[in-house]
């Protein structure tokens, strides 16, 4: 393809080479550069650096087609420059909103679009999530999906298609909550109609996930915080996971990321990472150091407890968040791995990491504990998770209902 060049404006299809993919590709762009900024506009195309070296004498028929859209796409954003150019009028602003419908004029680019903006800030879990969600959905429909085709007569269908397959309502709600924040972002950039939009009361509405939910008794928790096989490895995922539940039921994501700096008078304040870049109101967490939680850091903490470094050794400040991530799926798999064993053999069933925040709560719930307080420490942000109860507490009253929690005599 050729480069563009007109006036201090140009445009080339380049290989952003930046970020690999999971699968070793790159995905290929459109770049606008103007008065030294620069500007990426997707294709929904992946190359190896092999593939697009040799792209302009490949005779591979996959290859060829792939050309023939990269050339589509390039002539779509030059002939946006151009026109705007002529015009008197480019800039950046004017170019996306000339380009909006444009690039995004199935649900595929869109989605490919999405994924590479997630990648690109680093919310790999969320990017994970829509890659399945998208994979899945062109499976089914076809690589070239017009947001006309979807209306909530399809996704009935579509739903009943993902409970045939065997998928559970947590999943299916996954897929489809994706599926229509593309919707979304389609109806802000005005590439669709509100009467074109087919999720909400009176259309489709996303069937609501209820995973199992396993809260443990004082004597359950008793039981498996006392447990030991005379192996290390037990030991030492066992009190993570009682370091969850003690941590007001603080998922393994966090729990990772939380550094000695967290610490402060006695008490670890972090936030979650979940809501962190979804919530306008960050909400600070603040949770009891308790003995037992100062034993588990002494025991299993990093030995060098400078405020920059992390409390748990498994990141070392240096990791890509796509490191981050795998590291904490890795410990996550292990907690729950030991955690197993140890539950199988107290006959115990379905302890996993989330039983330490589902138990946390209703640990305290079952012991009288304020309603508000429960919301306050789990850093509950909205009314269906209690928010409207949500109170500010002084440290008496956490550190009264910190007793609760390793209250094994009652």
């Amino acid at each position: 393809m050729d480069t563009y060049n007109l006036n201090g404006i140009t445009v080339a299809a380049i290989l952003d080479d930046r970020r690999k993919t999971l699968s070793g590709k790159y995905p290929v762009k459109i770049r606008v550069t103007y008065k030294r900024d620069r500007k990426y506009y997707s294709t929904g195309k992946y190359m190896s650096v092999s593939d697009w070296e040799k792209l302009d004498k490949t005779r591979s028929t996959e290859q060829l087609c792939a050309k023939k859209d990269l050339q589509f796409t390039y002539e779509k954003v030059r002939d946006a420059v151009q026109s705007l150019e002529k015009e008197g009028n480019f800039s950046f602003e004017m170019l996306n909103q000339r380009l909006g419908k444009g690039l995004t004029d199935t649900i595929n680019t869109a989605f490919r679009a999405k994924l590479d903006a997630l990648m690109e800030q680093g919310f790999i879990g969320n990017a994970l999530a829509n890659r399945s969600a998208y994979r899945h959905l062109e499976n089914y429909a076809g690589t070239s999906i017009s947001f006309e085709t979807v209306t909530a007569d399809w996704l009935k269908k579509y739903e009943k298609t993902l409970l045939a397959e065997g998928k559970s309502y947590a999943t299916i709600s996954i897929y489809i909550r994706c599926l229509r924040a593309i919707f979304n972002d389609a109806k802000t950039t005005g590439i669709i109609k509100e009467n074109q939009y087919p999720f909400g009361k009176c259309k489709y509405e996303i069937p609501i996930g209820k995973g199992r939910k396993m809260a443990l008794n004082l004597q359950q928790i008793k039981q498996i915080i006392t447990f030991s096989d005379g192996t290390e490895a037990t030991e030492h995922y066992r009190d993570l996971w009682f370091f969850l539940y003690l941590c007001n039921g603080i998922n393994v994501n966090d729990m990772l990321k939380l550094k000695f700096s967290n610490i402060d008078n006695d008490e670890i304040h972090f936030y979650r990472s979940k809501t962190l870049n979804t919530s306008r109101e960050k909400k600070e967490i603040e949770a009891l150091l308790t003995p037992e939680m100062k034993r588990i850091i002494e025991r299993w903490g990093n030995p060098d407890k400078s405020p920059n470094n992390y409390i748990f050794p498994y990141l070392d400040g240096y990791n890509t968040p796509m490191e981050q991530k795998k590291r904490v799926q890795d410990v996550t798999r292990r907690i729950n791995k030991h955690l197993k064993i140890i539950s199988d053999k107290l006959g115990i069933s379905g302890v996993s990491t989330y039983t330490a925040r589902h138990s946390y709560a209703t640990v305290l719930k079952r012991s009288g504990a304020n309603i508000a307080y429960i919301s306050e420490s789990l850093g509950h942000s909205n009314l269906k998770t209690t928010e409207n109860y949500l109170a500010s507490f002084e440290k008496e009253e956490r550190i009264k209902n910190a007793a609760f929690l390793t209250n094994f005599g009652v």
